[in-house]
């Protein structure tokens, strides 16, 4: 870990996990980083004011209203600092956080700060799992606020269960990687599409797949964070800090992906598209009266992946549209139940994409609804690479620096 001359500043909550930022503050230190902590009232609880300013060798902030010079102090610290971590994180000043309440230094600092968050919870276990919680991180994910899970174990409360606060060479980890993280698509515009499309048969029946939109998302997130004008194009509901279009069909999508062709750079078709799509749509609810069986008939969908290769293969105009942008990197995925590489090798020739991401679906750990994953990438050349199974945020890291790096 290198953080030589970086800006930390974290915030520390009324958590008994408190005692452990002391370690937390000396690690960032020895890695040459300056540090600067804010503390709620509950917080000095837990740990003391002079012992946070010996190992900070910083002052340590509580007041709102002390500022030192012209400028308030929640925005001058924010200001500051280049990354900002909340750890250990209570139920209470999430929520606080997601609604925009600046009642105390620390939650001021958060609703004014516009850089790099991340927030590492610690709570009893049954408050973790309270709904009302993980919608606020849920929430907070969608802002683009990093959060790292508290971890299973004996909680001071003397339950067992998911609460602990994480642990501190993971909470480094992260910190290190956000500040340290290559900006290898900044100025460069990616548009992803994500979900399972839906195809409706009349206003109350559909035909979908169990597409979660997990991963698509993952690589939204992860473009952004790399510098990228990100372009979501999903059929799931998201809220995040770049352009997200929503859509429900296949042609909807088609068309979503179109209006955005022109200004991309790179464009990766992670959802999963219909094949097919009703012939005859019903505008009534349809009954199913005497008969026993019921017979649909459906029409293809285009394929939005062969049809984009192919419209990039076109002469571009000259000149160019304006913002319009050359030499896009298109990329594709498929979902396999059997004979992956032999089928991959097929469509990736037949589509003609730069790279096509192959899944193992016959597979319950990893794929669809997972929040891990395991791929093999082929690239146009023939080239195979797999990436062994690790979380989707990983797996999309690596992704998008093997498809920029080609």
């Amino acid at each position: 870990m290198t953080l030589q001359n970086q800006h930390i500043l974290i915030g520390i909550t009324g958590g008994i996990a408190a005692y452990k930022i002391c370690e937390l503050i000396r690690m960032f230190k020895k890695s040459g980083a300056d540090v600067k902590v804010i503390v709620t009232p509950n917080a000095l609880n837990f740990v003391t004011k002079l012992t946070l300013q010996n190992l900070s060798q910083n002052d340590v902030y509580e007041g709102e209203f002390t500022p030192k010079n012209w400028k308030p102090e929640h925005i001058s610290l924010a200001d500051w600092a280049d990354i900002m971590l909340i750890a250990p994180a209570t139920a209470n000043t999430i929520g606080k956080i997601v609604q925009g309440i600046a009642d105390n230094l620390l939650t001021s600092v958060a609703c004014a700060f516009s850089k790099k968050m991340i927030i590492a919870p610690a709570m009893n276990c049954n408050m973790w799992q309270n709904v009302a919680v993980q919608n606020n991180l849920n929430i907070l994910e969608g802002r683009g606020v990093e959060i790292l899970p508290p971890d299973n174990g004996f909680l001071a409360c003397g339950y067992i269960g998911k609460g602990r606060l994480c642990s501190l060479e993971k909470i480094c980890s992260a910190v290190d990687e956000a500040l340290n993280y290559q900006q290898i698509l900044k100025g460069k515009k990616v548009v992803i599409t994500s979900g399972g499309t839906i195809e409706d048969i009349d206003p109350v029946r559909y035909i979908s797949n169990y597409s979660s939109g997990k991963m698509g998302l993952s690589l939204a997130k992860t473009a952004y964070d790399m510098g990228a004008e990100v372009v979501l194009v999903t059929t799931k509901d998201v809220e995040a800090p770049y352009k997200v279009t929503k859509v429900k069909s296949a042609l909807d999508m088609q068309n979503a992906v179109n209006n955005e062709y022109d200004g991309s750079d790179i464009i990766i078709m992670a959802a999963a598209v219909a094949d097919y799509r009703v012939k005859n749509y019903s505008e009534q609810k349809m009954k199913k009266g005497g008969n026993e069986n019921l017979t649909l008939e459906l029409v293809k969908n285009p394929d939005i992946l062969a049809e984009l290769c192919k419209k990039r293969q076109a002469p571009l105009p000259n000149p160019l549209p304006q913002g319009a942008r050359e030499n896009k990197i298109i990329v594709g995925f498929c979902a396999e139940s059997e004979n992956l590489i032999e089928n991959a090798k097929e469509k990736i020739s037949k589509k003609g994409c730069d790279f096509l991401i192959a899944n193992d679906i016959s597979r319950k750990d990893i794929g669809f609804g997972s929040d891990n994953n395991e791929v093999t990438i082929f690239d146009k050349n023939g080239g195979i690479n797999k990436l062994e199974k690790a979380s989707k945020q990983v797996i999309a890291r690596k992704i998008l620096e093997y498809i920029t790096n080609e």
